[in-house]
Order: structure tokens, then sequence, then C-alpha cells
């Protein structure tokens, strides 16, 4: 057996401390009956967490097909390695820092469900009236899990994994779990001020775009921007993965089997159709061919789009978002194309310009305080809000990369990029070689 490397010496004793800290945690005590859980809302929260997990492997056939082949399996492998880290940091003290006892508005309080202690098979009456709080923290960890996972088409093919490993439980901690507070959470200032994020169109998308951003500007380009996408297939099986796990990313976030879920639920579809079919019908119109890649890069983004309006919003109102969305996000992919911006799979056009789109056609929209209902207070408070999330996650990410920098290399050498992050961080390879009788 080899020695081991001081870094995983270290990452390893952290994993056994948290084995020793979940040992003492508590149990969960049998709930009596006439709680109020309603047994149809706990039945869908179930299901639609599930919905949002399968959400994160899709998301690694969406990205894993989208790049060059030596670097597949790595591309995969950083979105299907946040469902293990991110459970862990959650379950320790993610969920604290997002809905744990509110400390000004800011964050909450990391011990008041530390390690999940706290977070038992009762009602929560402020964040979980209708169903056991466990799964409310369950559902709310798949958003935690596949936002870092998002960041990561920004920086494929050169980012040292371990340096992302880092990277990922730093913004989980630092920033997604206080984002998530500022909005969810009855105290979080954002919600407090009446901003509207029925899903997470701030929280998830706006932060994973701005991520994105300062890590393609602090990764700098690749050695060889050009490339073809490995396997196209790959990408239409994860866009279908998406759209599917998506139901429960936005339906799920009523919270309950009711109309509300079912509202969301259309809007998603709604919004979704719209910007894949407009996507590709503005490609053709500047001359562009119709391709596969295109519809699934529309779709995902009418689906980022409509998240922060999808219970707020008619089907109508949902599929001008999506049309809208879809023109912005095509345009902006088109100009970074001429920006030295190596933003490998485009996050930042689509995530970040669409969840930006999504936030402030919410304000436009939303039933009885939108723009179109004639107050301006919903948009003025969602216009501050942007600049406030943009500012935070962008520099936020920033001094986060550094830091991991300072401690690590955040990428990979030229030569280890030449031959692949498959080989060279994972010693695997999705060609198959013939192998000697």
């Amino acid at each position: 057996m080899s020695k081991p490397k001081p870094r995983y010496l270290i990452i390893f004793s952290v994993l056994v401390l948290l084995q020793i800290l979940a040992l003492t945690g508590n149990g969960f005590p049998e709930v009596p009956s006439g709680n109020g859980i309603d047994k149809a809302d706990t039945a869908w929260m179930i299901v639609a967490t599930a919905f949002v997990l399968f959400m994160t492997p899709g998301l690694s056939f969406f990205y894993g097909g989208m790049v060059s082949y030596k670097n597949v399996i790595s591309t995969m492998l950083q979105s299907f390695i946040a469902l293990g880290i991110i459970s862990l940091v959650w379950y320790a003290v993610g969920f604290s820092l997002a809905f744990g006892e509110s400390m000004g508005g800011l964050v909450g309080n990391p011990f008041t469900y530390f390690c999940f202690n706290g977070v038992g098979l009762a009602p929560h009456a402020a964040l979980s009236p209708t169903v056991p709080f466990l799964i409310f923290a369950l559902f709310q960890l798949k958003f935690a899990i596949i936002t870092p996972a998002l960041i990561t088409g920004s920086f494929a093919e050169r980012v040292k994994f371990t340096s992302y490993l880092l990277f990922m439980c730093l913004f989980s901690i630092f920033i997604y779990s206080p984002l998530a507070h500022w909005t969810w959470h009855p105290e979080g200032f954002l919600r407090k001020w009446g901003v509207l994020d029925f899903a997470g169109g701030s929280v998830v998308h706006m932060s994973a775009g701005f991520a994105a951003l300062a890590g393609a500007y602090v990764l700098g380009t690749r050695k060889s921007a050009y490339h073809q996408p490995a396997n196209i297939p790959f990408v239409i099986l994860g866009t279908g993965m998406l759209w599917f796990g998506w139901f429960g990313f936005n339906a799920g976030s009523a919270l309950g089997a009711n109309e509300l879920a079912v509202q969301a639920f259309a809007t998603t579809n709604m919004a979704s159709a719209s910007a894949m079919i407009t996507w590709v019908m503005f490609d053709a119109l500047v001359g562009r061919k119709i391709t596969a890649l295109g519809a699934c890069i529309g779709a995902v983004v009418g689906l980022v789009a409509i998240t922060p309006a999808a219970g707020f919003v008619s089907a109508g109102q949902s599929i001008f978002i999506g049309f809208m969305a879809a023109l912005i996000s095509n345009l902006a992919v088109y100009y970074k194309q001429r920006t030295s911006l190596d933003d490998t799979l485009d996050v930042f056009p689509c995530h970040g310009i669409g969840g930006i789109a999504g936030m402030l056609f919410t304000a436009v929209f939303a039933k009885d305080t939108g723009l179109i209902y004639g107050q301006t207070t919903t948009f003025l408070y969602h216009l501050l809000a942007l600049a406030i999330v943009a500012s935070f996650t962008f520099f936020g990410s920033l001094l986060i990369y550094r830091v991991v920098a300072l401690i690590t290399r955040l990428r990979v050498s030229e030569e280890e990029e030449k031959i692949g992050l498959d080989l060279s961080q994972h010693s695997e390879t999705v060609q198959v070689t013939a192998t000697p009788n």
C-alpha cells in the first residue's frame, strides 16, 4: 500500500469525525397521532424529493455528453459526487445555516439543527406544517446538491478534482446556505422584503451562474477550446431526466399535494416547451441549423427561467417567459463566444442570465403584486435583490476560488489537460480497448 497523501489524510479524518458526531445524534422519536401530518402531502413530498435527486444524474448526462470524449467520466463524476459530499455537509451544518434560528435575517444558527438534531418526524409549524420536518430537510438537500454541480460546466475539462471538492464544500456553506436563508426562511431579509422565488431562481440558478462566471475567469481558458461533443444522445437523455425531475423541483416547492403544485407543474412544462421550440426556431431564423443540442439547451433554459415564477404565474404567462428567456440566453451564448471568457458549457448565459430573466419576469407577472397589476414595489425589490445576489455570489465565489488556490492547485497541468481528465484524474476512460487473448 502506497503512503497516503496529506490532503487525503485530512479529508478522511474529517469523515471519521463526522461518523462519531453522527452516532451521537438523536434518533427519530415516535410521532403521536393527531400531529397535523397530511398523508397526501407527505406522499407527494417523498416523491418530489426523489424527483429532484434524479436531476443530478440527469445533469451528469447532460454535461457529460457535451464535453470531449476524454473528459466524459470526469465531468459526469463532478456532478454525481455532489450527491454524496453535499449530503454530508447538509447533514452536519448546511441545513442549520439555511433554516436554523435566524441570526439577523442573514444566516441560520449553525447549532440549531447540527447533525440533524431536532430534525424529526413531526411537522415544523413554520417550515413544514403538514409534512414531517425530516422530509422538508431532505427535499431542500436535493436543491443544495444540484447547485454546485451546475457550476462545474463552466470549468469542465481543466479543473483539478480535489480542488473542486473543496470548492464545493465551501460554496455550499458560505454561499448557498446563506442565500437559502435570505430567500426561504421566514426571517430571511429578502423574504421579508417580499422577494418572490418559488423554487430557486436566485438561490440555485443565479448563484450557480455567477459562481460559474467567477470560475471561468479564475481558471482561464483551455489550451484547446475547440472540441466535438462526445455523445449527443447523452445530452438528450440528460435533458429528459432534468425535465422529469424539474416537476419535483417546482411542483414540490408547493410543499403539498394541492392546487399550487398543479399550477407549478403546468407552468414548468409549458415554459420548457416554449423555450425549446423558440431556441431551435431562432437558430433557423438566423441561418443556423436546427440541432438536438440546441433543442436540449433551450428546454433547460425554459426550466431555469420558470423556476422562480412557477407558483405565481399562469400557463400562458409561462409560455411567454420561456419564449423570452430562450431569446435572451441564445443571444447571450452567441455574444459570449465572441469574448475570451471560456465558460465551457455556457453555464452563465443559460443559468445566470436565465435565472435573472426568470426573477424579473416573476416581478412582472406575479399575481396581485406584479407590474402588470400596477404594483412597482415587488419589481423594485427584485432589482435590488438581483444586484445583491449577483454581487454576493460572484465576489464570494471569487474569494473561495482564491482560498482553494492557496491550499492546492485549481487547474490540472498542461499535460494532464492534454491527455484528458478521465485518465489524469481518475485513471478511467470511455474508450474500449482490445484485450489480449
